[in-house]
């Protein structure tokens, strides 16, 4: 079985949705997984996000689901019980963290300096996600920090800012097991409200 970060890794780009209405949860799923996008990051920006998050699981098995913008315990519980297979945050509070281990929830702390990296790495993350990456310094910071830091093994995701021109200069920076973005997300919903 792939760990969590060998399936980041295979699916190189995680969609950040914000979903209005749970009825877009599917039809956006099966979109994706049909352009060979395999993966799905629902953002906990709406009401719409759990919900979301358990249709996806149910009825779109080939995609890899988890939870964004998870900023509370609440919302981490709400997420594993929804079936998310992991959970992102765009910052880093220790709280969620040990709560995320203790209920055995894969979770990816957004980081965004190299003082943030190392608290990261000191609570046991072996995955971080570089936020907001574009405007903390782009691909120039995060090669900084991870030549300081790399030899820990810690692996990253950026997100904020990266588009589909840029995805692959982000994704080859050592380091860098898969991305995070937007711009795919955009167009489907708008094409399946036609």
């Amino acid at each position: 079985m792939q760990t969590t970060i060998e399936r980041f890794r295979a699916a190189k780009v995680v969609p950040v949705i914000v979903l209005n209405t749970p009825n877009e949860a599917v039809p956006l799923a099966k979109a994706l997984l049909a352009q060979g996008i395999t993966s799905a990051e629902v953002t906990f920006r709406t009401p719409a996000a759990e919900e979301g998050i358990r249709r996806i699981k149910a009825e779109v098995p080939g995609i890899f689901v988890g939870a964004g913008t998870v900023l509370t315990e609440d919302e981490l519980l709400r997420a594993k019980a929804a079936g998310a297979e992991f959970a992102v945050a765009p910052g880093l509070d220790p709280d969620i963290l040990r709560k995320a281990n203790a209920i055995g929830l894969p979770f990816v702390p957004g980081v965004a300096t190299a003082s943030e990296f190392m608290a990261a790495i000191k609570a046991g993350c072996r995955m971080v996600k570089f936020f907001p990456a574009r405007d903390a310094g782009g691909i120039p910071m995060l090669k900084s920090i991870l030549a300081a830091i790399g030899h820990t093994g810690v692996v990253v995701m950026p997100t904020g800012g990266i588009t589909e021109a840029t995805m692959p200069d982000w994704l080859a920076v050592k380091g860098v097991v898969c991305v995070g973005g937007s711009w795919m997300v955009k167009p489907i919903l708008d094409a399946l409200k036609k």
